[in-house]
């Protein structure tokens, strides 16, 4: 009897840390580090200890003043990236260096576990979480006041009506993926749309490939670009400047795109509807962004 007793104590101990572990409330943003350094010392020991974490730094940019963020991807990642039909978004992680109000630097993250449930990757990715904090540290996440759970990640949705992860952007098709590849390498280098590379990480083994890109204050429709946009929602203490940059994907023939009410929203899950910095503030974004990056994958708007 003793044992039966001690079994079921065993039993629903598990069964309520498996409902804990379950409910864990996950935010889009790890703080690392502040710092009183400089911009560029501050930049050059952020790459230099991901490097030697193990990371690839695949690319950087200033989208504006007081901010750079580093692309960093991994044979983790990458793994993990090419187990899932469109993993490939989460193929590079974001690293970021912003001046705050302050005046400190703020070094923050893309919270892996996060970003993993909400493009539905097989893995969690809490080793590449583990990793970037033993990197670079960690003093919170952030970037939501209460969270999400990785079910309400892996089905997110900001409103009614709103796009899922897989109500995604056709940007442009081409012949094959080779053509597909040169041909939005080709029109970025053009700035097609107002938009540049940043980056792009190839999946091994896969016919994926990803591109962070800025969108320019050139971009087609000034709506889009990232300093517009971040003026307007990026209006915390902590910056989530690692919202950035914005990506194209290609898999297969295709050059494919988040939809902005989801890559937007998936980063600032608490933004409000309308008032002061709140997505009405960005009303024009949407239709901007996706015009913006159809002529970056080389595509052609609609008349």
């Amino acid at each position: 009897m003793m044992k039966m007793k001690t079994l079921l104590v065993v039993v629903m101990s598990l069964l309520i840390l498996g409902v804990a572990q379950a409910e864990e409330k996950l935010k889009p943003f790890v703080l690392a580090e502040m710092s009183s350094g400089e911009m560029a010392d501050v930049v050059s020991s952020v790459e230099n200890k991901l490097t030697a974490a193990g990371f690839n730094v695949v690319g950087k940019y200033s989208p504006y003043a007081g901010a750079t963020i580093i692309g960093v991807s991994s044979s983790a990642l990458l793994n993990v990236a090419g187990k899932t039909d469109f993993g490939v978004f989460a193929a590079a992680q974001r690293v970021s260096v912003t001046k705050g109000a302050d005046g400190k630097l703020q070094v923050a993250y893309t919270n892996p576990v996060y970003m993993a449930n909400a493009y539905r990757l097989s893995s969690d990715l809490t080793d590449v979480a583990a990793e970037l904090k033993q990197a670079l540290g960690m003093i919170k996440s952030y970037g939501s006041k209460e969270g999400l759970t990785a079910e309400e990640l892996r089905n997110y949705q900001y409103k009614w009506l709103m796009p899922y992860f897989d109500d995604r952007l056709e940007l442009a098709s081409y012949a094959s993926y080779e053509d597909a590849v040169k041909g939005v390498e080709a029109a970025l280098a053009a700035a097609k749309g107002g938009v540049k590379k940043v980056y792009r990480v190839d999946v091994p083994g896969k016919q994926m490939s990803l591109f962070g890109v800025h969108l320019t204050e050139k971009s087609s429709d000034e709506c889009a670009g990232d300093k517009y946009i971040m003026e307007r929602i990026d209006f915390k203490d902590i910056k989530s400047t690692a919202h950035l940059p914005y990506e194209i994907v290609v898999k297969g023939n295709t050059a494919y795109a988040l939809r902005a009410e989801f890559r937007i929203a998936i980063s600032f899950p608490d933004l409000s509807m309308m008032g002061s910095n709140s997505f009405a503030s960005i009303m024009c974004a949407p239709a901007a962004i996706e015009e913006s990056l159809t002529l970056a994958a080389g595509g052609k708007l609609e008349e």
